[in-house]
């Protein structure tokens, strides 16, 4: 297949293209993101399992953190990737062999090294403060140099599209040095993030008929098209790819590797990764937001929670007759699933998907349907979500199909928060009294860090005479929601818990005016969706 160019001459359909993953570098720019060398080690190794061509490891130089990770990367078992060092070229005014950057790029022993140049005249005059001739020199001495010493050399045209948009002139001479020098691949960067997809295709286009070493695209996110660059930018022959996992990177980011890779792959038939591979893509989107600490983006294209979750009654009815109808893609291509979520706005449809999902069997017809649907209409008018808490939802159809007994009762109970002055840390003790239907009456107290945290703990204790498995139930998250800010300390809260014993994670809610009592009905709810599992899979608990 071929592609058309504007000036009547035709380029070969790109078919594969080479993954440069900047995560550890560009990525780390991000004013939320760091990472340690071990936790690059890490990532390092995942990015390799995806099939990422090339992983740049930072600048050698710039910091101590970076050369360790260089010196521990060659203990890595790689099979996919190239580890490279990236570094700007040399100092204006001396040699590349004297430039002390050049020296520590070379220190690194990597077998890739990644350099930038200014294509931009006006950071040639205005930020080097060097003339437009001694940054062409620059830019030759400097590939040429690396070349003899290293197998692979890649230039990095920084700020390129906007130094043609002004000067186009220079900005070609300054990549037809690189390419003369022997850089393996010319990599065209959007460096502001300014440019938008007819741009690109326009600049790409007319490089790529002046320029015959292999083109690349880097690009930056800062008018919300990176991906759309890139993706433009490969319809238009470049054959080299740099982003970032989840689109981490300085201001508003990278090009996002989880968007580009199955676009490429899935949308245009050019191979990126295996399929295998493809399917790991949501899994290391996810992993990485974990090693950074930061809290997965839900409404992320394609491996987001939320990429393949559907709320509204129509298309929930539609996806569950043909998946086609509201999912651009199948999930499970990039290791996502589909999700129904159930709301005010849910229909039968949605309410019989989740419950096939919690293996009950309910039809259209059946009036345990309706019932369920009034008391979710209710109840999130009152406050409730259950989109964080299946566990809540699935207590709320077994109670409704009259399958549900209750596993303790309450008697009373009671949380203590006291503060002997000023220095001290508040301490907190909650006393719980409950009953079993086995007959057991239990009397318990326990401190706790918090009143909830007290509270859980003197459940628990009171509960596991009876129910040895809650031993193994943790807390993993604890959320609370304001719903009336205009009342102050006086709002209706909801309060969110996701819990684990180990094998499995849910969700649990409650709803109150009392921050302890919407925490006391979320706890009991995830202590008694924990109890019912038990009781379905091994016939007690």
């Amino acid at each position: 297949m071929m592609l058309l160019l504007s000036r009547g001459k035709r380029v070969k359909k790109v078919s594969k293209v080479k993954l440069y993953d900047t995560t550890l570098r560009d990525g780390t720019q991000a004013e939320e993101v760091s990472f340690s060398s071990m936790d690059k080690l890490m990532i390092a190794e995942k990015l390799d399992e995806l099939g990422i061509h090339y992983i740049e490891g930072g600048w050698p130089g710039s910091n101590p953190k970076d050369m360790e990770f260089f010196e521990l990367s060659r203990r890595l078992n790689l099979k996919n990737a190239k580890i490279a060092a990236f570094g700007s070229t040399r100092r204006a005014g001396i040699g590349a062999q004297d430039d002390p950057n050049t020296k520590m790029l070379l220190k690194a022993g990597v077998p890739v090294i990644t350099i930038f140049g200014k294509s931009w005249d006006l950071h040639v005059t205005d930020a080097l403060r060097c003339s437009l001739e001694e940054n062409l020199r620059m830019i030759y001495d400097s590939v040429s140099y690396l070349k003899r010493h290293v197998p692979e050399v890649i230039y990095d045209a920084e700020h390129f599209f906007d130094g043609y948009k002004r000067n186009p002139e220079y900005a070609m001479r300054t990549v037809k040095e690189a390419e003369e020098a022997g850089a393996d691949c010319i990599v065209l960067c959007d460096t502001n993030g300014g440019c938008l997809p007819f741009e690109v295709q326009e600049i790409v286009t007319k490089v790529r008929q002046e320029i015959s070493a292999p083109l690349g695209i880097h690009t930056h996110n800062d008018s919300e098209t990176a991906v759309a660059n890139t993706v433009m930018a490969v319809f238009c022959g470049a054959e080299h790819v740099q982003g970032t996992i989840n689109g981490f990177g300085e201001r508003c980011g990278n090009a996002n590797l989880c968007s580009i890779i199955p676009n490429l792959q899935l949308k245009m038939g050019i191979e990126c990764i295996s399929p295998e591979q493809l399917k790991g893509l949501t899994r290391i989107s996810r992993f990485i937001y974990e090693v950074a600490n930061l809290k997965p983006w839900p409404h992320q294209p394609y491996v987001g929670k939320s990429a393949f979750a559907h709320k509204g009654g129509v298309h929930v009815s539609a996806v569950m007759r043909n998946p086609e109808t509201y999912e651009h893609i199948r999930p499970g291509l990039v290791g996502n699933r589909q999700r129904v979520l159930v709301s005010d706005l849910s229909g039968r449809s949605s309410v019989i998907y989740k419950a096939q999902e919690f293996g009950l069997d309910l039809d259209s017809k059946d009036t345990v349907v309706q019932k369920v649907l009034e008391d979710l209409k209710v109840l999130e008018h009152q406050g409730y979500q259950f989109e964080g808490a299946e566990g809540s939802f699935e207590i709320l159809i077994k109670k409704a199909m009259k399958r549900f007994e209750p596993y303790f009762s309450l008697r009373g109970f009671r949380v203590i928060v006291e503060k002997r002055s000023r220095e001290d840390e508040p301490v907190s003790e909650a006393t719980v009294r409950v009953s079993v239907p086995r007959g057991g009456y239990q009397l318990m107290a326990a401190e706790g860090n918090g009143p909830v945290n007290a509270l859980d703990k003197a459940l628990r204790k009171a509960l596991e005479e009876f129910y040895p498995t809650l031993a193994t139930v943790q807390l993993t998250d604890y959320k609370v929601r304001i719903l009336d800010e205009t009342a102050g300390t006086a709002a209706k809260v909801r309060v969110i818990i996701e819990s684990t014993d180990g094998r499995r994670r849910w969700g649990t809610v409650g709803v109150h005016e009392n921050v302890i009592e919407a925490s006391w009905q979320a706890l009991v709810d995830s202590i008694e969706y924990k109890l019912m599992k038990d009781e379905e899979e091994n016939g007690e608990v």
